[in-house]
């Protein structure tokens, strides 16, 4: 896709972070712009944080984990532009903790509701739409450069972010195979300035731990200063977007913006082909 004016795109987690800057650059670009997120005082500031650009907007509440509410932003889309042509599957959460054992039920139902299947749902509502509109579309899945290495802390967030690559994956051969007008890209960022460490303001409280059951210890409060001073050191949300748009223009499946990374994601690939352990 390399014309965007006039063309319809949906951007999930939209309200702040990565999914702001893909939107703002979306609504640029001359597109018309469907904000979905969980909250909808967070949307209505968004939608008029980018009334500069004079793009014609959407603001639909979206819990992405729940299929229902995705089912209802494709209606809401369709019903408002007609058509759909860019997907951005962004809405993520994350902690700065958690082993596999120390991770709870509760972390795991939370983390794989929103990031692994709110992806999944998002392709199974709107990839259908796309096939059946026969028009030049384009969908991005946000993962991490977590899930290209798997590094502690925090299981639940690189398991998936590991399994969005992977479905990306998936989904580009498959779309390929079918020779759909759709293309595919996968989103790996390493550090970028986002509220991602303060997730848990958006957490359900039915999915909240109990105070007891996550002692924090001096480890914890260490770690997650660490991720706060990378994630303020970080690249903007609007670098991130350039990178997006650079790879939907070029049809790139993976989307790598820190190239100081590169030799890490080698380094692993390496390990798996030498059958060598990484530590």
């Amino acid at each position: 896709m390399k014309d965007f004016r006039n063309k319809v795109a949906v951007v999930t987690g939209a309200a702040s972070g990565i999914g702001f800057g893909i939107a703002e650059r979306c609504a640029h670009e001359g597109m018309k712009v469907v904000l979905a997120g969980i909250n909808q005082e967070n949307l209505i500031r968004a939608e008029k944080a980018l009334k500069h650009t004079n793009a014609t907007m959407l603001c639909v509440q979206t819990d992405v984990s729940n299929l229902e509410d995705i089912e209802a932003l494709a209606r809401e889309t369709l019903d408002a532009f007609g058509s759909v042509h860019l997907l951005v599957n962004n809405a993520g959460v994350g902690t700065t903790d958690g082993s596999v054992w120390e991770s709870t039920l509760e972390d795991w139902q939370w983390m794989m509701g929103v990031n692994l299947w709110g992806v999944i749902y998002g392709l199974r509502v709107f990839v259908p739409i796309m096939l059946s509109q026969d028009t030049e579309c384009h969908i991005v899945n946000t993962s991490s450069l977590g899930g290209l290495l798997s590094y502690h802390p925090s299981a639940p967030y690189h398991v998936t972010k590991h399994a969005v690559v992977a479905l990306s994956e998936n989904l580009y051969y498959s779309l390929a195979v079918k020779k759909a007008n759709i293309k595919v890209s996968v989103l790996c960022p390493g550090w970028v300035n986002t509220k991602i460490v303060d997730s848990e303001r958006s957490r359900p409280a039915d999915l909240r731990n109990k105070a007891e059951s996550t002692p924090v210890s001096p480890e914890h409060n260490a770690i997650e200063e660490g991720f706060r001073q990378a994630i303020q050191a970080g690249m903007s949300p609007q670098e991130v977007a350039d990178y997006v748009f650079e790879a939907i223009v070029n049809e790139q499946l993976y989307i790598l913006t820190h190239s100081d990374h590169n030799s890490d994601v080698k380094k692993r690939v390496e390990n798996i082909l030498a059958q060598r352990n990484p530590l």
